[in-house]
């Protein structure tokens, strides 16, 4: 199923702005930086033509946990090429490398590592930033650190009940994402629960686990940390929070890749796929990630 927005247009345009704003300087150096990068000519006369003449439609289809990012960077992307649309759908990391394979779009979102017969298929993972899944739950409870034997425990059914792990007689409701879902695959992966999780809920979108576990006195989810907001709160996982710091350092252990794919080497791509990913790799792409609560690979900085 597709999912809804999740972000409104007047949040989008926020993020955007204070990324630009954060570049250097302002547009003249930002586009001097995305020409360099991009190994185009050094001259605003070139880059303003090449503005021009780039032209037609991008589409992309994925993870809904990246939908924050993708639309920070879609729509900076198509101020920067007016006569260029950029699509997204938001239907979960399977369905999107599915319609990689398929040709029903040009790059795939997923928030999960590509599987060997994905990479087989000829698909490339490109990374564009690092995330990490926090668990929530809901603000009234009072719990703020969980064990990594505790949360698998809770998600295996083994655990029912918050005074297990220090809290009140609450029972706990395990909610998650649906079979497909890159966060679910992840947080699986991570956690080695694959084929042995249980789940009260299992929901469609990153947005609607948020939501489920802040209506939920005793819900327990998780989401991609870059939509973390007031309606819930984090937990530290083994005493760590997942912090910006405890994710560059490898020291929180909830932490996913944000890719990109493509059926083949960028270089094979279309001239829109390469522009896109030239500006994804520009200092105004990179601050735009990094506003978006995200961490930029190793190397990238």
């Amino acid at each position: 199923m597709k999912a809804t927005n999740e972000l409104t247009s007047s949040e989008t345009k926020n993020l955007t702005r204070r990324a630009f704003l954060a570049t250097a300087g302002g547009a003249a150096l930002l586009t001097l930086s995305a020409c360099s990068h991009a190994g185009t000519s050094n001259t605003d006369a070139a880059h303003d033509s090449s503005q021009k003449n780039l032209r037609g439609s991008l589409s992309l289809a994925g993870s809904t946990s990246m939908q924050k990012v993708c639309e920070a960077l879609r729509e900076t992307f198509m101020e920067k090429y007016p006569n260029v649309r950029v699509s997204v759908e938001y239907t979960g990391s399977s369905a999107g490398i599915e319609a990689l394979n398929a040709k029903r779009c040009d790059i795939a979102n997923s928030s999960r590592e590509l599987k060997a017969a994905e990479l087989q298929a000829g698909l490339l993972p490109n990374v564009i930033a690092i995330d990490a899944l926090a668990i929530i739950l809901n603000p009234a409870n009072p719990i703020t650190s969980l064990t990594t034997e505790q949360l698998k425990s809770i998600y295996k059914g083994q655990i029912r009940s918050w005074k297990d792990c220090g809290g009140s007689e609450e029972s706990i409701i395990a909610i998650g994402r649906e079979n497909g879902s890159g966060s679910r695959s992840a947080f699986e992966e991570l956690l080695s629960l694959k084929d042995s999780a249980r789940y009260a809920q299992e929901l469609d979108s990153t947005g609607a686990v948020l939501a489920k576990v802040a209506a939920t006195p005793g819900g327990i989810g998780y989401i991609s940390l870059d939509v973390m907001n007031d309606r819930v709160h984090a937990v530290a996982l083994d005493g760590i929070q997942p912090t910006s710091d405890a994710i560059a350092q490898k020291r929180y252990s909830l932490v996913r890749p944000f890719i990109m794919a493509t059926k083949g080497e960028i270089s094979s791509q279309t001239p829109l796929v390469q522009a896109w990913f030239n500006y994804i790799n520009s200092q105004e792409g990179k601050e735009i990630i990094k506003a978006s609560g995200l961490i930029l690979p190793s190397g990238a900085a």
